[in-house]
């Protein structure tokens, strides 16, 4: 397979990997639940079996589901760190949730230097280029969320992502109380823009250190503009 090809067949199956969690997150699916056979599923999503099942191991690898021969498919409860939510969070100043992201999300990006598929790299690629063409700050945060948890997921490490995931749900809990905007939308120079090239650019070419370093510097930016110097 030649590599536009490839590239064409990477995009397919992490579209078809959105669209088959949107299914399985916007459903009335509980954890334990099982999901539609593979044969409705390539139907209702207009998939082939190839492309089904690549999605279905990339929701397997990041624990959103998990696979029993002879049994089915089953929705899988995501790991909680600390379950009390709103009281960690008034617990948490900005300048700690600031240290713990450099504690934490740095160490997720060398992770992902060295684990990362090249299916997932695509696909932390295309999450930074979509956040690039957010139209409201409201659709950026969403879209840099997803592009901060689409590095989380390259690791292949499932612990990683659970720790992303609490940490980002805290972040966003505390930032939410303490960001004021004062523009509409992200101008068209904003500075994560690059720095989310840095650390794609540094995961693409399998540099731990360069990765590692790149978050670093994002993280200190982003919290150097919205609570000062940490």
């Amino acid at each position: 397979m030649n590599i536009v090809a490839r590239q064409e067949s990477d995009t397919r199956v992490i579209e078809a990997t959105e669209r088959l969690r949107a299914l399985i997150e916007g459903g009335d699916y509980r954890p334990g639940d099982r999901l539609p056979p593979e044969r409705d599923l390539i139907q209702d999503l207009g998939i082939s079996r190839t492309i089904l099942r690549k999605a279905l191991d990339s929701l397997e690898r990041e624990g959103a589901i998990w696979r029993h021969v002879g049994k089915g498919t089953f929705k899988s409860s995501r790991p909680s760190l600390l379950s009390d939510l709103s009281l960690l969070s008034r617990q948490v100043t900005p300048v700690k949730m600031v240290r713990a992201r450099l504690a934490i999300e740095p160490a997720i990006a060398r992770e992902a230097a060295i684990n990362a598929s090249v299916e997932a790299v695509t696909r932390l690629r295309l999450a930074g280029e979509r956040a690039e063409r957010a139209r409201s700050w409201e659709e950026y945060e969403a879209l840099d969320d997803r592009f901060h948890r689409t590095l989380a997921e390259a690791t292949d490490n499932i612990l990683l992502l659970a720790l992303f995931e609490r940490l980002n749900e805290t972040r966003r809990s505390v930032a939410g109380t303490n960001v004021i905007r004062k523009s509409s939308k992200p101008p068209e120079g904003h500075s994560s823009f690059t720095e989310h090239r840095d650390v794609v650019a540094a995961i693409e070419a399998r540099d731990p250190h360069a990765a590692f370093e790149a978050m670093r510097r994002h993280i200190g930016s982003v919290s150097a503009r919205l609570f000062g110097e940490v």
